[in-house]
């Protein structure tokens, strides 16, 4: 007797036995179905839009069982129980987004196939943007275009809602939706390439920037904050450390240049359950600054490296370290970031590594003013390839308002002194092109930083610092004098040779000379069809 077929799972059954992991990859090749005739920022909107919706749509029924439960129990009548739970009050105060019953994931699902699920998820995007004034102009309504396969998105609808978000592990659903999120973006960062750099900085990079920072409470701001990691990172960090009811210890204060990121970042924040200011619509840092006024405890930023068209003005308040030069903004972002920090403020880059060592248009000269000011309390080399957006070697800044014992805190006293570190051999390849860093990279960087400051890391308690060759050093005023303020560890921790760093730079001048050939061969291109048609029309006259 022949063995019999085995059935194959239904989408309930397959969801169910499945990982996180496997959910999201699950999801990810569903939705990659639906790419079709839509650009690829387009599609990102598309996709990360149907899961907020999910997302908040799962938060109220959470909320809304709850309230009933609760009504229950206190003895409520079934027609006074049934008013309560259309009470928008008793869940905006509770910090959840208000569903119109329009709006609701159940809703849509149900009736998605009878009247037309691109129509009615623009009608419900609609719907909960005019209830919620935190999401007015946020969410996508492009679900009813002409370029999506409406048979297909039915089919996502229903793969979104038989996964069992909630079901694997005890991680509640939002967790998980939040989790499935920041999947998706780095999804669609490895598809995009360069352009994926606008909105998102690879985890493992803001980890080290929060792991570092440790921005326990106070104001956290970030001026090219893309679709809100850094945030998500110190939210995630505050969890792991302190608890879950400790999030709102820190006010988030950001902003975004591009529109469709700028609700991206809007949609992670809200995900996630962080109440940010992004301010009230996306806008240049440089030319509109959203948040003049603010003083922050702590800044991370990831901003656009060596960024040529920028919005300069000579006399602007903050570059009291020297002008920066008008073809990069490096040193731009830098002295902004110096401009927004407290009194004992700290803040975290990510910049190219040319900001180290570049003695191009007075470069040299603000870097030299920025060291001398004692602002500049570590700088630490990347590795490679750490960037699928960018070929160019990447460095942290990490600068220092105040480097005295602080009073009461007893720091270690580290004026006019610069730690350097290099983490050039650290980390490792996932695939063939990118590379990350371990847990256990993240956590020897952060504690050598913790143990020259003087803090105690959460991990080991006191620590002591002590210079190692080849991957930390300390280096007083005069050292760095000495090196004519040429901040690249490799010339201080004592085992890379400074032909090497110098190599470094090269590399990365070849690089970016090389795009500015390819942008001028583009203009001779266009140069020559002009001039073609120019004279051919002089012959036929």
């Amino acid at each position: 007797m022949p063995p019999a077929k085995k059935k194959p799972a239904t989408q309930a059954e397959l969801f169910t036995t499945s990982t996180p992991k496997e959910i999201q990859d699950i999801l990810w090749k569903a939705a990659d179905k639906l790419r079709g005739s839509m650009d690829a920022a387009q599609y990102k909107e598309f996709v990360l839009g149907l899961i907020f919706l999910k997302y908040i749509s799962d938060a109220f029924s959470e909320r809304r069982e709850q309230l009933a439960k609760e009504l229950a129990e206190e003895g409520i009548e079934e027609e006074r129980r049934a008013e309560i739970l259309e009470n928008k009050d008793e869940y905006t105060g509770e910090h959840v987004f208000w569903v119109p019953e329009t709006a609701r994931w159940s809703w849509i699902a149900a009736n998605a196939k009878a009247k037309g699920v691109g129509l009615l998820l623009n009608e419900a995007m609609d719907a909960i943007m005019r209830e919620n004034a935190s999401l007015t102009g946020v969410l996508p309504k492009i679900f009813n275009s002409d370029n999506v396969d409406q048979k297909r998105l039915a089919e996502l609808i229903d793969l979104i809602s038989d996964a069992r978000f909630g079901g694997a592990g005890d991680k509640p659903a939002q967790d998980v939706l939040g989790e499935v999120y920041e999947y998706f973006l780095g999804n669609f960062a490895r598809a995009e390439g360069k352009r994926a750099g606008e909105f998102y900085t690879p985890r493992s990079v803001v980890q080290l920037l929060v792991e570092v920072l440790e921005p326990y409470e106070g104001r956290v701001y970030d001026p090219a904050c893309g679709s809100g990691g850094m945030f998500v990172q110190a939210g995630k960090f505050i969890e792991a450390h302190r608890g879950r009811g400790h999030k709102s210890d820190i006010s988030v204060y950001g902003q975004e240049n591009i529109e469709r990121t700028w609700r991206l970042a809007k949609m992670n924040l809200a995900i996630h359950g962080i109440d940010g200011n992004l301010a009230a619509r996306w806008g240049d840092t440089f030319d509109d600054d959203k948040h003049p006024d603010l003083k922050a405890d702590f800044v991370m930023a990831n901003p656009p490296f060596n960024l040529k068209d920028w919005a300069r003005k000579e006399s602007d308040p903050r570059w009291k370290y020297g002008v920066p030069p008008k073809n990069n903004a490096n040193y731009a972002w830098l002295q902004h970031i110096v401009s927004k920090l407290g009194e004992r403020g700290t803040a975290g880059v990510v910049l190219a590594n040319g900001s180290m060592s570049s003695q191009a248009s007075g470069e040299g000269e603000i870097r030299k003013a920025l060291v001398e000011a004692d602002l500049v309390a570590c700088m630490i080399a990347l590795p490679s390839q750490l960037f699928r957006t960018t070929q160019i070697p990447a460095c942290l800044w990490f600068l220092s308002k105040d480097k005295s014992p602080q009073g009461a805190r007893r720091l270690d006293d580290r004026r006019g002194e610069v730690l350097f570190i290099d983490a050039r051999a650290m980390g490792e390849m996932i695939d063939r092109t990118e590379r990350i860093l371990t847990d256990a990279d993240i956590a020897k960087i952060a504690d050598t930083y913790h143990a020259w400051r003087g803090t105690n890391s959460a991990r080991d308690g006191a620590l002591s610092y002590k210079d190692e060759t080849g991957f930390c050093f300390t280096a007083d005023l005069n050292t760095v004098r000495e090196h004519k303020y040429v901040l690249t560890p490799g010339r201080y921790v004592g085992s890379v040779e400074v032909e090497e760093e110098d190599a470094e730079a090269v590399a990365e001048k070849i690089a970016r000379l090389t795009g500015e050939l390819f942008e001028l061969f583009d203009r001779s291109d266009d140069l020559a069809i002009t001039v073609r048609e120019q004279l051919e029309a002089v012959r036929g006259r």
